[in-house]
């Protein structure tokens, strides 16, 4: 396998560059890269953590939402009579 000519840590400061608003064209031009290698990587490191991120931001909402909808039926199911 082919080695890469870019370390994990250049790849994410590459994105992290295009992310801050650096036109593609210019990123790909400083850096020797083809468009194709640019959005690989992204896909591969850049993408990947933003939606992680954004699903574990829905989760804590989601579980908020759910905690508070637990409890309104432990409190819904204690006050009925036992048998």
């Amino acid at each position: 396998m082919r080695k890469s000519r870019f370390t994990e840590s250049q790849i994410v400061a590459i994105l992290k560059e295009g992310e801050a608003g650096v036109a593609l064209s210019e990123l790909t031009r400083k850096h020797g890269i083809s468009r194709p290698a640019y959005f690989n990587g992204q896909a591969k490191y850049g993408w990947g953590e933003r939606l992680r991120a954004e699903a574990d931001e829905g989760r804590e909402v989601e579980n908020a939402k759910n905690s508070g909808a637990a409890i309104k039926l432990a409190r819904r199911f204690s006050a009925l009579p036992t048998r």
